[in-house]
């Protein structure tokens, strides 16, 4: 894997990023040549209309797609080339997840759900990872739900064990994909604010894809995305 030689508070970035979807006739130009960079304890916005790419590069950044043009550095390790291997530990290792639907897994309690990440990732022993997934329930302020099944937790509380998930292995970048789109007004802000003063105590960069103007304005810094590309 090749490393390049930037600024150590850069956790994430990308180069020229191209992006084609579908076949002959039908193949479409998703993302046009697209650069970006996310900072440590900053939290980003892309905004932008339905089918302008936001989520595609997002995709591309979470090291769940691979761009057809372009370079992407995870903490200066260029990811481009890697193998599947690789991608995959980056993303165990670097990379935590919020999507529109929290994708708990129902049959398991909060506590499982949370400590799942740090299983596959293997570094803690099974004590270290309750320990851990406790401390982040309690600052979601889910403490006291800890063995409550995915069945019986609200909306709003799934989205929040979903985010105390995508802290478990302390990532460094947290990547959302409307992560409050589903949610009230209320659950909306709370969740909002959950992820951002945690990744930022932590020194995280957060990068969002949101429809929300609220949130959006609330974020360090907002990239609207049009056809492609930032504007």
């Amino acid at each position: 894997m090749t490393v390049m030689s930037t600024q150590s508070d850069i956790a994430l970035n990308c180069s020229n990023i191209h992006r084609y979807l579908g076949e002959g006739e039908g193949r479409v130009h998703v993302l046009k040549g697209v650069s970006f960079e996310a900072r440590r304890g900053q939290v980003y916005a892309i905004v932008g209309p339905s089918g302008c790419g936001k989520s595609t590069l997002l995709y591309l950044l979470g090291l769940l797609d691979r761009q057809d043009e372009g370079d992407i550095w995870i903490n200066e390790n260029r990811m481009s080339q890697s193998s599947d291997a690789e991608r995959t530990a980056a993303r165990g290792t670097h990379i935590g997840f919020v999507f529109q639907f929290h994708f708990l897994m129902q049959e398991f309690s909060a506590l499982e759900n949370v400590m799942m990440p740090m299983r596959k990732l293997g570094r803690l022993t099974p004590l270290q990872m309750e320990a851990r997934a406790r401390e982040l329930l309690g600052e979601v302020g889910l403490a006291e739900k800890a063995h409550r099944l995915g069945t019986q937790l609200s909306g709003g509380e799934q989205q929040r064990v979903a985010v105390a998930r995508a802290l478990a292995n302390q990532p460094s970048i947290i990547l959302a994909d409307e992560p409050t789109g589903n949610l009230d007004v209320k659950n909306s802000t709370m969740v909002f604010d959950l992820l951002t003063r945690l990744a930022k105590d932590n020194g995280q960069a957060v990068v969002l894809v949101t429809h929300n103007p609220e949130i959006a304005n609330r974020c360090d810094m907002v990239r609207p995305m049009r056809d492609g590309l930032f504007v």
